[in-house]
């Protein structure tokens, strides 16, 4: 299971995070700020600076909007999370 072990504002939309995998990387969420309605006060960067680790833990802001941590996980690594092995 991935889980985000510590995020850090950077700048605009860019958060850096690490993850229980002890990987790390910046994601950049401005493409789904603007496609989701529920994320619409987080166009106000002082909005989504107002991010908090919830219960799985991902990314949650107040307003309803969070992102599942395996999103957050290809978008900062740029690897692929494998959701089912195949046994042979």
């Amino acid at each position: 299971m991935i889980a985000i072990t510590e995020a850090n504002y950077q700048s605009g939309y860019q958060i850096k995070l690490k993850f229980n995998t002890g990987e790390e990387g910046v994601v950049d969420l401005l493409d789904l700020i603007e496609r989701y309605n529920v994320a619409a006060p987080l166009k106000n960067v002082r909005e989504f600076q107002q991010f908090y680790l919830d219960e799985w833990p991902t990314l949650a802001w107040s307003c309803g909007f969070d992102v599942a941590p395996e999103t957050l996980y290809e978008r900062a690594t740029g690897n692929r999370v494998p959701w089912c092995e195949t046994q042979d």
